[in-house]
């Protein structure tokens, strides 16, 4: 498990994200998507070690927002029983809809050309461009309140990378490639 955690103070605030523990689709290599998938039991022994972690590295935070898919759900439940940081679902942390590639080979070329098409809708999904729209309003809501509250993110790796993108430049290529393990801890810090 590879942790990314900067404990030192920032005056304008920041927020931990973490990605939800190891699920059955992540083990089969499919895209999970919003497909609810559930966690496997490493899966839920990584969210165990997350809490711990958190912990170890004297890291408070005010509340725990989680995707509301249950491996993101789980993941947060396990992270509050053991730093007893208060929890509560935030739809807009679901994982993008990924349409017709939900189910498929996380690999496969298609895909992996699909993600760099930020205006497509992917059949029966919705857009990169959707997505960033509400991880980007959440992101604004949370930087409102740094300063005053500090949060930990549970959710997706897909919602990973348009966190990464709020925070770094990116180019298409790299946003497309960009991802964090099951489980990892990223810190990052706003921005006057």
């Amino acid at each position: 498990m590879r942790h990314n955690i900067n404990a030192s103070p920032d005056p304008f605030g920041h927020l931990y994200f973490v990605r939800h523990g190891q699920s059955l689709w992540n083990v089969e290599n499919k895209i999970c998507g919003a497909t609810d998938i559930p966690l496997t039991r490493l899966g839920h022994t990584q969210a165990i070690e997350t809490g711990k972690q958190f912990v170890a590295q004297g890291i408070h935070a005010d509340e725990i927002l989680y995707s509301p898919l249950s491996r993101a759900a789980e993941t947060a439940r396990h992270i509050s029983e053991i730093t007893r940081i208060p929890m509560r679902a935030e739809e807009r942390l679901r994982e993008q809809n990924f349409g017709k590639y939900e189910a498929t080979p996380r690999n496969g070329a298609e895909f992996k050309e699909a993600k760099k098409q930020f205006v497509c809708r992917y059949e029966g999904g919705e857009s990169m461009l959707q997505l960033a729209q509400r991880i980007y309003n959440l992101l604004d809501d949370i930087k409102a309140q740094a300063g005053h509250k500090t949060y930990i993110l549970v959710a997706h790796n897909g919602i990973a990378r348009v966190i990464q993108s709020y925070f770094y430049e990116m180019t298409n290529e790299e946003y497309a490639a960009f991802g964090v393990e099951n489980c990892t801890i990223v810190r990052y810090d706003f921005k006057a």
